[in-house]
């Protein structure tokens, strides 16, 4: 009997023993402190103002957009505010004016001289910032930024040009048209000249002089076979990259052939409807959708090299898709392209959200798998072959794969 006690004493301090060690176990956890991540960027939003904020979250000096270390009048500022200027138009929000202020504020002193830009150096990658001053002039009436709009519109009054007037991308890159140019420069040029030149005969001009530049891209770039463009043709044939016989690049760079189609829907918004050039580009742009389309991987993304897309190496890009996915919605909601390339942009945006696009704990969103930059030419030597393509940097959040990502949203919340 004494025996049977004891076991049932040792039983039940064990059993006790084991319930105060949950007791301590569960106290513990109680006194452990809930961490709860306070969102910067609420998530019942538009994924065009959760990209917005997200951007000025990781810049909130917008001079420093793509991860400048100082202020820098360049193209991407220009091509994230210009995204961020729609978003202000369609939600009204204060901060994202202030935004695209202070980037003018700081850059434009009080004669309307643009820091760090160089009239001399005629590259058109400076004139994309000018659909800033675009937005803000009309608005603020200040001084400052129409004259610095002037200095950009007399940049393109003298750019060189090709022999058949096509503008050199550079003054450092004599002879060479490339993709890029025409959304750099096109765009503002139209706006700036319907808002601004009051002599009809100049308007015409610089109208005619616009389409031009679609014409001629058309002509030398345009590949027969497959509709798509290469990235560069140099007139001259010199350049190491451009081919001995046609001057062109080697291959199709998703962006190179981003930039051409957001050049074209953007353009549209300027152009006068009863102008020649109008429907000769809506013309083009439908046969560069289909081409396009033709190199959209299954997934709904597009490769960094679009005809190259089972070649070891080559990766689904987000910048490229970005702009195509842009550029069909916007093409469709305006009556430029067939309702089918919706479908398409939809398949395109969802395959980003689902792929590439990732939120942080505190609800900023990344844009994953970005090309970092190409070009061709330049020292160190870009000589435009898939080696290249492929193996210039990828990172997250380019602008050049935000500020396209943004407008697209809010093409699709239509």
């Amino acid at each position: 009997m004494k025996t049977i006690k004891y076991i049932a004493l040792f039983t039940l301090a064990l059993g006790l023993s084991a319930t105060s060690c949950k007791d301590a176990k569960k106290e513990n956890i109680q006194k452990e402190p809930t961490t709860t991540v306070e969102k910067v960027v609420p998530e019942d939003l538009k994924w065009s103002e959760r990209m917005m904020l997200s951007e000025m979250e990781r810049f909130p000096d917008p001079t420093l957009l793509d991860f400048r270390e100082k202020p820098k009048w360049s193209y991407t500022p220009g091509l994230v505010l210009g995204a961020c200027s729609r978003v202000f138009e369609k939600t009204q929000k204060q901060e994202y004016f202030d935004y695209i202020y202070a980037y003018a504020n700081t850059l434009i002193d009080s004669t309307g001289t643009i820091d760090t830009y160089s009239l001399e150096k005629q590259n058109l990658d400076m004139i994309k910032s000018g659909d800033v001053l675009l937005f803000l002039y009309p608005i603020t009436k200040e001084e400052r930024f129409l004259k610095a709009m002037q200095t950009l519109n007399n940049q393109l009054e003298s750019q060189p040009t090709t022999s058949d007037g096509g503008y050199w991308h550079k003054k450092i890159y004599p002879y060479q048209m490339w993709l890029d140019g025409l959304y750099m420069a096109e765009p503002f040029h139209a706006k700036y000249a319907k808002d601004y030149i009051q002599d009809e005969a100049k308007k015409e001009k610089i109208y005619n002089h616009i389409v031009l530049q679609f014409d001629l891209i058309q002509k030398h770039s345009r590949d027969e076979k497959t509709g798509l463009l290469y990235h560069g043709w140099d007139e001259s044939k010199e350049q190491k990259w451009a081919n001995k016989e046609t001057g062109n690049s080697q291959h199709f760079w998703s962006r190179g052939m981003g930039w051409y189609g957001m050049a074209m829907v953007d353009v549209l918004d300027f152009l006068p409807k009863n102008h020649p050039g109008y429907e000769k580009i809506i013309k083009y742009l439908n046969q560069y959708a289909e081409a396009v389309t033709k190199v959209q991987d299954e997934s709904g993304l597009w490769w960094q090299v679009l005809d190259q897309g089972d070649r070891e190496g080559n990766y689904l890009e987000a910048t490229g898709t970005s702009m195509f996915t842009y550029t069909f919605a916007k093409g469709v909601n305006n009556g430029y392209l067939p309702e089918k390339y919706l479908g398409i942009a939809k398949k395109a945006y969802n395959a980003l959200l689902e792929n590439l696009v990732t939120v942080e704990a505190n609800g900023v969103v990344n844009l994953n798998q970005c090309c970092a930059v190409a070009g061709l030419g330049g020292n160190p030597y870009r000589d435009g072959s898939f080696e290249y393509y492929i193996g210039e940097d990828i990172r997250s959040n380019d602008p050049k794969g935000t500020g396209p990502f943004i407008m697209a949203s809010l093409e699709l919340n239509k």
